[in-house]
């Protein structure tokens, strides 16, 4: 976190309250512009978080953002040593979740299949019930040629999520053949 500073001039103003304020909007900024799709916003956002991170280097919510604007932008090469960087300064709670995510995703967006499953099996071991991390570790290991384990984990997400009632009515079976795809009869 950024640690407090007074500015001396009397008025109040810290600059831990500036530097939350212009993460505030870079975050906006990076969220209008991923929804937008809108690159000179994104762009915009990248600018501001990369003198975020030169200000604030110790900040891990200010290294994961930048990360992550990185991330939205395509430049997932350059998104790595940021999250890493997030991780490595003790990244908590929901923003440590999606750092693991994020991560991980790049990883196997890049074909580094084997880090990817790495990071993605180290953020489900620590946050087990996040079904997102769990999919992209079964895409992963699907990517890695591990068709069974991939699927055991699809097929167990989907039993514990679906509220379809065609599927629920097979749930005995399914459950089964979740653990057991190779066998016959």
């Amino acid at each position: 976190m950024i640690a407090y500073q007074d500015d001396h001039s009397g008025k109040g103003i810290t600059t831990l309250t500036i530097a939350r304020e212009r993460l505030a909007e870079a975050i906006e900024l990076r969220e209008t512009g991923r929804a937008r799709q809108d690159q000179a916003i994104l762009e915009q956002a990248r600018t501001l978080l990369l003198e975020l991170a030169a200000a604030y280097p110790d900040d891990a919510e200010i290294t994961f953002q930048t990360a992550i604007v990185h991330d939205n932008m395509g430049l997932e090469r350059e998104a790595i040593p940021f999250y890493t960087r997030a991780l490595a300064q003790g990244l908590s709670g929901p923003e440590l979740e999606r750092c693991y995510l994020g991560l991980g995703s790049t990883y196997r967006g890049l074909g580094e299949y084997q880090l990817a499953e790495e990071t993605l099996r180290r953020g489900v071991s620590e946050f087990p019930q996040h079904r997102a991390l769990q999919i992209f570790l079964a895409m992963t290991l699907y990517n890695a040629q591990q068709h069974r384990e991939a699927m055991e984990i699809v097929l167990t997400n989907l039993l514990e999520t679906t509220s379809d009632q065609t599927i629920a009515y097979y749930r005995r079976p399914l459950a089964y053949y979740a653990t057991h795809l190779d066998e016959i009869g």
